[in-house]
């Protein structure tokens, strides 16, 4: 299958340092084959082309985004046009990353600044600043942890008061450690995680690190004339619980896809 030959590709790929000086992973106890999905396009909305999405999350009929690059930005979209309501500016020293939000405010990461930081929903007011070990790529939330990846196979659970590390798992594929797991969505008491730069959606077991399914979504976005291909790829995943929704874009693309994923047979 030539989605499951290149996350095998991505594991033969030297993980970050910060993998190899990790703590000890927990080893899962038996090898799990996971299922692949594939998808169908239920809709499709427009996506502003300027933004380089870091983080996406659907709250109460809004979408909430983080961006990269400078200047990196917190924004406001209204879902059904693509437009942007509100947004506010990081300084240009900070590269935004991922995005959650937990009781009315949003978490948001940055990449190599060594900082994270806390906004009001309501009105993307910054309300704190906290100090963030390593790297910062993708975040989201189980109701009661943040969980944070960082480039390196591991996913870090966070206190989401005093942002301190609580435990750690490693992500396997096929029991190998699956690096550079970026922009993350919890769905149904999964991890649901793009893999930078694959047209790719890994679920992952939050208890073991287990990949269980692996959606492939490959020609999601088939004309990518004027894109840069190592940088514009797919990334930012927000999840409806109550409409049963599942939103996915990418870094600079024009178009915000509401999928289906179709299970293997359907």
């Amino acid at each position: 299958m030539r989605l499951a030959a290149v996350l095998a590709a991505i594991l033969l790929t030297t993980a970050p340092a910060a993998a190899q000086t990790a703590a000890p992973p927990t080893a899962p106890v038996q090898t799990v084959e996971p299922v692949f999905y594939g998808y169908e396009v239920v809709r499709t909305r427009p996506h502003d082309r300027d933004a380089f999405t870091q983080g996406l999350v659907y709250v109460d009929g809004v979408l909430f985004e983080s961006t990269g690059r400078a200047p990196s930005t917190i924004r406001r979209v209204r879902l059904d046009d693509g437009v942007v309501q509100q947004r506010i500016d990081l300084p240009s020293d900070l590269f935004g990353e991922g995005l959650t939000e937990v009781d009315g405010r949003l978490i948001t990461l940055t990449w190599k600044n060594g900082k994270g930081f806390v906004w009001n929903a309501a009105d993307l007011t910054r309300i704190d600043e906290f100090p963030l070990q390593g790297e910062g790529w993708g975040v989201t939330d189980d109701g009661s942890r943040l969980i944070v990846s960082d480039g390196t196979p591991f996913l870090r659970f966070l206190d989401p008061v005093t942002k301190a590390e609580t435990g750690r798992v490693q992500v396997t594929f096929r029991d190998r450690p699956l690096p550079r797991l970026n922009e993350l969505e919890w769905i149904d008491g999964e991890v649901w995680a793009n893999v930078w730069m694959q047209d790719a959606i890994v679920r992952i077991d939050p208890s073991t690190g287990i990949v269980t399914g692996v959606i492939d979504l490959a020609g999601l976005m088939p004309d990518r004339a004027g894109m840069e291909p190592l940088d514009d790829v797919l990334n930012g995943i927000a999840w409806d619980p109550e409409g049963r929704r599942l939103f996915v874009t990418g870094k600079h693309w024009p178009t915000l896809f509401e999928i289906r994923v179709v299970a293997p047979g359907s």
